[in-house]
C-alpha cells in the first residue's frame, strides 16, 4: 500500500502487528476512548493522552496512516476518528491486555451465580445464570443448550383426541416437557398404556438422544412381544423426539434492555432494533453459537465477522460449558454493541462458563 510514512509508522516489511510503539499508543487511545464513550476522538485530545508528547500535527500524520491501513475511519465529516471492525479485531488480538479476574471479582461472579445450583431445572438454572451474566456485562446474555440434556425419569401418554395424544416427558431434574403426538387410527387406550410401560422400563436415567438409540434397538428385538398398534405408538414417539437438530436445541436470551442503555444517536437505536430482529431469528443465532461448541475457550465475533449481526454491528463473546462427563453440552455468552468492554467481558464470560459447568456437574 503506497502511502507516506513521515514518522516511521511501520517498520520495514511489516504488517499490522508491527506498528511502532508510538503509533500503537495513538491507536490504543482511539480505541479505548471509543470503548469508553462511543465518540470519535481528535488529534488534539490524543496528543494530551499519549505517553510520549507529540504535537497534534504529528498525531494527525499517524492517524492518517492508521486510516490508510484500515484500522480507523472518520465518521461523516467529523475531525475525530473511530476504530473500524478490522481495528477492533487487531486491538483485541494484538494490543489488549486480558488480565485474569481478581479474587474479589471471582467471588462476586460466583455469588451472583450461586442461585444457579439451587434452580429446579437445567433450563431455570441457565436462565438464572444468564440474568446474572447480563447484569455483570451490561449486554444481552445468551445460551444455547440441548433440550435432550435432561435425563428422563418418566414418560406418559395422555389421549387428547382419537388420533392425537400428549406425550409428557418428566426429567430427573424435575423439568417437564409436553409434545403432541399423531396417533395411528384405531389405537386403544390399552396400547397407550402398554407403550408407556415399555418405554419407562427402558428410558429411565437416559437423555432423549440415548433413549432413542436404546429404543430403536429394543424395538427391533421386541416386535413379536408388542401388538402392532403399540409398536406404531412407540415408533411415532421416537420419530417426534428426533424432530431434527432445531428441535433439540433451545436458545435462551436475557437482558435485552441493557442494549437500550447509553444510546448516542438515532443510528445507535436503529442498530439495536436490528439486533433485536436478529435475536428473534433464532435459527441463525443457534447456527452461530453452535460454531463455538466445536472450539475450546472463548470465541469472539466482531461486527460483520458473522453475517448474522453484520447489519447491527454487534459483537458476540461466547464460551462452551460441559456436563459431568466433560462433554460440551452448550454455549453461553453475551451479545452487544462493538464497543463492549472486551478486557472485562472476555474473562467474565470464560469464568461464568466454568462455573456453570461446575454447577451442572461438569
Amino acid at each position: 500500500m503506497a502511502h507516506h510514512d513521515p514518522i516511521g509508522l511501520i517498520a520495514p516489511h511489516a504488517g499490522l502487528a508491527q506498528l511502532n510503539e508510538r503509533s500503537r499508543d495513538i491507536f490504543r487511545q482511539i480505541v479505548e476512548s471509543y470503548l469508553a464513550t462511543g465518540e470519535p476522538v481528535g488529534s488534539r485530545n490524543i496528543s494530551r493522552l499519549i505517553a510520549v508528547p507529540l504535537s497534534p500535527a504529528s498525531v494527525r500524520n499517524v492517524m492518517s496512516d492508521l486510516e490508510a491501513l484500515g484500522l480507523i475511519y472518520a465518521p461523516h465529516t467529523s475531525a475525530g476518528r473511530l476504530p473500524t471492525e478490522l481495528g477492533l479485531r487487531f486491538f483485541v488480538d494484538a494490543l489488549m491486555q486480558v488480565g485474569d479476574l481478581t479474587e474479589p471479582e471471582r467471588e462476586s461472579i460466583q455469588s451472583q451465580l450461586a442461585s444457579v445450583g439451587r434452580a429446579q431445572s437445567v433450563e431455570a438454572a441457565l436462565g438464572e445464570a444468564l440474568t446474572r451474566l447480563s447484569g455483570l456485562t451490561r449486554a444481552a446474555a445468551v445460551v444455547l443448550t440441548a433440550k435432550s440434556n435432561s435425563r428422563l425419569k418418566h414418560i406418559e401418554f395422555v389421549r387428547l383426541e382419537p388420533e392425537r395424544a400428549l406425550v409428557v416427558l418428566v426429567g430427573e431434574d424435575g423439568q417437564v416437557e409436553n409434545r403432541v403426538l399423531a396417533l395411528p387410527p384405531g389405537v386403544p387406550s390399552s396400547a397407550l398404556t402398554e407403550a408407556s410401560n415399555f418405554l419407562n422400563a427402558r428410558i429411565r436415567g437416559r437423555t432423549l438422544a440415548e433413549a432413542r438409540l436404546e429404543l430403536e434397538t429394543a424395538m427391533a428385538q421386541s416386535r413379536i412381544e408388542l401388538d402392532q398398534l403399540t409398536q406404531k405408538v412407540i415408533e411415532a414417539g421416537i420419530a417426534s423426539w428426533s424432530g431434527g437438530e432445531n428441535e433439540d436445541r433451545q436458545l435462551i436470551v436475557r437482558g435485552h434492555a441493557n442494549l437500550l442503555e447509553d444510546l448516542h444517536a438515532l443510528e445507535d437505536l436503529e442498530r439495536v432494533k436490528s439486533l433485536f430482529d436478529d435475536l428473534e431469528t433464532k435459527r441463525g443465532v443457534i447456527d452461530l453459537l453452535g460454531r463455538a461448541e466445536r472450539a475450546e475457550g472463548v470465541r469472539i465475533f466482531i461486527g460483520s465477522e458473522n453475517k448474522l449481526f453484520s447489519l447491527s454491528g454487534s459483537s458476540t463473546i461466547i464460551a462452551p460449558y460441559g456436563d459431568a462427563s466433560g462433554r460440551i453440552v452448550g454455549v453461553l455468552g453475551v451479545i452487544g454493541p462493538t464497543r463492549l468492554n472486551y478486557a472485562r467481558v472476555i474473562p467474565t464470560v470464560d469464568y461464568a462458563a466454568r462455573i456453570v459447568s461446575r454447577m451442572l456437574g461438569g
